[in-house]
């Protein structure tokens, strides 16, 4: 991946929605060109999937919270059961002590309480720890031009 693929990215992660031909005269390439990067970077995997980035309070999800999930068993067998719990945007298998680390989105603390008790359903599950967000400064995207990369 060179310099050029790097900006392609960083312009879609702005708006995946923009033509090709803007993309193109961004870095210096033509529509063509560039709508070639952009499917190759497609087919390598560097592009993922092609989103919305969509306001949670705004659909009812204002409620973030971050959970930490001990357990008295290895968990990172376990991704299918966290994932069908459909509040849990990520889960991530940690060092420390905890085993899991989940960012989870709701309507309610109601809801974020039939989360945990959910959770505790999933073999091996042994504690959560839930911290809830009062508010987010920002999130930021994985960045393609890094400091120190080309």
């Amino acid at each position: 991946m060179d310099g050029t693929d790097r900006e392609l990215l960083a312009l879609l992660q702005e708006d995946a929605a923009q033509p090709y031909a803007t993309l193109g005269k961004a870095v210096g390439l033509s529509a063509g060109a560039a709508h070639e990067r952009v499917r190759k970077l497609r087919e390598r995997g560097v592009i993922r999937r092609t989103t919305v980035d969509v306001d949670p309070a705004a659909v009812g999800q204002g409620v973030l919270a971050f959970v930490m999930v001990d357990s008295t068993a290895w968990m990172g067998d376990r991704a299918e059961d966290f994932a069908a719990v459909p509040e849990i945007q990520e889960a991530h298998v940690i060092a420390g002590a905890a085993s899991v680390l989940v960012k989870v989105r709701t309507s309610t603390t109601e809801q974020l309480q039939d989360v945990l008790r959910r959770l505790y359903a999933i073999d091996g599950v042994s504690g959560t720890q839930a911290t809830v967000s009062l508010e987010t400064f920002f999130e930021r995207p994985v960045s393609p031009v890094s400091p120190g990369v080309a």
